[in-house]
This record gives structure tokens, C-alpha cells and sequence, in this order.
């Protein structure tokens, strides 16, 4: 069995939806979530699905990651889902954890990537540059914000009157389908 930490920062949409497909799969469990954010959906969302959290700010994260990374390898944690987790993962935890932290960007990336990118921002420049494409990157964290070895791309169409909400959509079907056969890939 490969024991799973999720590290969010917003609603918990994404990880939500890995909790219920991987509810039932005695290869993977799903056994903490981490946020940034003491106030985040992605709290309720845990304690719905009786998931242990613990909430770890940007200070600890950068000035306490060695600490933090014993705790998660005496937690038995083999691999790390960065589901909407908006802070740099530090080199201590990519050294820790060589191919073993993946990100999920609403972009295909390398386009649409980087520090500041993410969800509504990522949108509006899709539809502002007039992309006739936009999907899903899910890759490798490396120690530049989304520039690790992509491990999977979907793609979505975008219409002439897309708006950031209809893309949202998409770009969101396509997360909840494709993220856990990312996952997948692990096993």
C-alpha cells in the first residue's frame, strides 16, 4: 500500500474527489492532508472524510522542512499530492522525496506556468492570449515553480465566447477525471 499526503490551499475540490476514488483501493490511502491555511475548505472537506490535517504556514514550511519531512517519513508517507498548494515546496523536500511530489497546474504547461499562476489568473490568460486549447498538466515538482518532468497532459477546447467560469468547468472535468490516473501510475 503507498500512503498519500495531500497538500492543499483552497476548497478541497481536488482532493476531495481522490478521497472518494480512492476510498474503496487497498493500494492507496489517503492518510494526511497538509495546508497552509488555517481556514481553508480543504479543512471541512478532511474532516469529512476523517482525514487527518495539520495546518503548516509558509514559516515552518521554509524554516522547518526537516523536521516536517521526519515527521512524514515516520507517517509512512511515500508519495506527495500537491492539490491547489499555492507555496514553493522547498529543496529539502524534493531531495527528500526524488520523484515522489506531484503537482496538478490547470494549464499545458510550459505555457501559463510560474510563480502567480494558478486557477482564475491561469484562465483569463488563456482567453486573453486567445488559445484555441487550454487542459491540464500534471508533472514532477522540481525546484522551479512548474517546471518538473510532466508525467501526464488533457486537453480541452476553447470556444469563441469561453469565459474564466466556463473554462474553470473544463479544466475541472478534466482534474477530477485524469488526477487519480496520475496517481495510478505509481502503483
Amino acid at each position: 500500500m503507498i500512503n498519500v499526503a495531500i497538500f492543499a490551499s483552497g476548497e478541497g475540490t481536488n482532493a476531495e474527489n481522490l478521497f472518494n476514488y480512492f476510498a474503496n483501493d487497498s493500494r492507496i490511502k489517503i492518510k494526511l492532508v497538509v495546508t497552509n491555511k488555517d481556514d481553508a475548505g480543504i479543512i471541512l472537506r478532511a474532516a469529512k472524510y476523517k482525514k487527518n490535517v495539520h495546518i503548516l504556514s509558509k514559516s515552518a514550511l521554509q524554516n522547518y522542512s526537516n523536521q516536517f519531512i521526519e515527521f512524514l517519513k515516520v507517517e509512512h508517507i511515500e508519495l506527495i499530492v500537491l492539490a491547489g498548494f499555492l507555496l514553493k515546496i522547498p529543496i529539502e523536500f524534493i531531495n527528500a522525496f526524488p520523484n515522489k511530489i506531484i503537482n496538478l497546474h490547470p494549464s499545458l504547461l510550459p505555457k501559463y506556468g510560474g510563480k502567480g499562476m494558478f486557477g482564475k489568473y491561469v484562465h483569463q490568460a488563456v482567453i486573453d492570449n486567445k488559445e484555441k486549447q487550454s487542459g491540464i498538466t500534471i508533472h514532477f515538482v522540481n525546484e522551479e515553480f512548474d517546471k518538473g518532468e510532466i508525467i501526464l497532459q488533457a486537453t480541452c477546447e476553447i470556444n469563441l465566447n469561453e469565459t474564466v467560469e466556463t473554462l474553470t468547468k473544463k479544466i475541472q472535468e478534466l482534474e477530477f477525471e485524469h488526477f487519480p490516473k496520475a496517481i495510478e501510475i505509481f502503483l
